[in-house]
């Protein structure tokens, strides 16, 4: 589910956004206008942002060869990542240049009422795309998670994406909005300059947050704490798990978690019933966590501190 609304809400942003950015280049070009410039250079970057975001989704799903046994799902972080130099580089360094050039010209604005009714009618497309971007993202925010964390902690890279591109680009229409209606009112173009530098600024900071965020996916993140608290009672509710001595777990991609764990058997069990365990532990893990899709479970013998180690059995399994 979370997969499909992250596409929705990324061909949402797309549609918008291409449609936005041809129109702001054309109001640009006629009015003169840098924040009108900065905002369609901001719109062009979301648009090749949203792609990138489709292409890495359509090469997460190649199926795992000899070369990547465990799949091409962290191509998503990777695009996402794209993402955050683009945003920087292409939206937030362009404006910022964009409304410092515009200090020093100090060039008038043509049709001075046609930036602000392009910036008007980009308000109102932003918020449908920003709508939609809601939508889909409260089908994968657990009830009661605040925003932040929830752009914090997301493992699908699409939907916070999509929600700081479409806030920063609301954000950005205001401040554009804003400087192109305090030029007409000054007549001092200081402000339209103003407000590109603002565009710009907010972009690059936007750009940071995104690129800290997905270099934590990229490095490997591990399951949450809830979902951590599953996996453990899952192994502990079986009669043949003593405990569990240790366990970690790995994002393989944004919908494939892998989880590793050494658990303690009774002495006495056979080979049979441990085989037999494992695989009813795995399909109570999966119950409680559908993304547990690749589990290694070793069976050792609990061994108290200071006595004679015993060696293990293993006995690894995965789908």
């Amino acid at each position: 589910m979370s997969t499909e609304g992250g596409t929705r809400a990324v061909v949402a942003a797309l549609l918008a956004n291409t449609g936005i950015a041809i129109t702001k280049f054309i109001a640009a070009a006629i009015s003169g206008s840098a924040s009108m410039l900065a905002e369609a250079i901001h719109s062009l970057a979301d648009s090749g942002n949203q792609v990138l975001l489709l292409v890495g989704g359509r090469r997460s799903k190649k199926d795992a060869d000899s070369a990547h046994p465990f799949g091409y799902g962290r191509e998503r972080f990777i695009y996402a990542f794209l993402v955050s130099i683009i945003l920087f580089s292409v939206g937030g360094v362009f404006s910022l240049y964009e409304g410092i050039h515009k200090l020093s010209e100090h060039e008038p604005l043509k049709l001075p009422w046609l930036p602000l009714v392009v910036l008007a009618v980009s308000i109102v497309l932003e918020s449908f795309s920003l709508r939609t971007a809601v939508r889909e993202s409260n089908h994968s925010r657990t009830k009661g998670q605040s925003w932040v964390a929830f752009i914090r902690h997301a493992k699908q890279p699409e939907l916070p994406i999509i929600l700081l591109e479409d806030v920063a680009a609301l954000t950005g229409l205001t401040f554009a909005f804003a400087g192109v209606g305090l030029t007409i009112l000054t007549g001092d173009v200081l402000w339209d300059a103003i407000g590109t530098i603002a565009i710009g600024a907010l972009l690059v900071v936007v750009a940071i947050i995104l690129g800290i965020e997905t270099k934590s996916l990229l490095i490997g993140e591990g399951a949450t704490a809830g979902d951590l608290a599953k996996i453990r009672a899952a192994f502990n509710g079986h009669a043949k798990v003593e405990a569990v001595i240790h366990m970690k777990t790995l994002y393989l991609g944004p919908d494939e978690l892998m989880v590793a764990a050494k658990v303690a058997v009774p002495k006495a069990t056979r080979a049979t019933e441990i085989a037999k365990a494992i695989n009813e532990i795995e399909a109570s893990v999966r119950a409680a966590v559908p993304a547990a899709r690749v589990i290694y479970i070793e069976p050792d013998i609990y061994v108290t501190p200071g006595s004679p180690s015993t060696d293990a059995i293993v006995v690894q399994s995965s789908n």
